[in-house]
């Protein structure tokens, strides 16, 4: 993510926060960033047991979650990990974001 200098945020700066945010604006997926901020990686076939929900559907989640860059995925071998990008997501909630969103006069 760029560093922002003027305050006022370009296309492409306002596309990608809307991409996080969308990727954050789901009960299923903040249940999915919640359970591996604690739990640390996770294999794709322990977060479809431990959510409930069918591969197909995770799958789908965890897509858009790493298209946003808050979730990093490691393939090894057959299986998928996950692990959340502490340093993207960091920044997303950065005081940075706050000073975007409401800026000083």
């Amino acid at each position: 993510m760029q560093q922002i200098t003027s305050g006022i945020l370009t296309e492409r700066e306002l596309k990608s926060y809307e991409t996080q945010f969308k990727a954050l604006a789901d009960t299923r997926r903040l249940h999915l960033l919640n359970l591996l901020s604690v739990r640390g990686e996770m294999c794709v076939c322990d977060l479809t047991e431990e959510l409930h929900i069918p591969q197909s559907k995770l799958s789908y989640h965890l897509k858009l979650m790493t298209d946003a860059k808050i979730l990093n995925k490691d393939t090894r071998g057959t299986w998928s990990y996950y692990s959340v990008n502490e340093q993207h997501v960091d920044h997303l909630l950065s005081e940075q974001l706050c000073c975007i969103l409401k800026p000083s006069n």
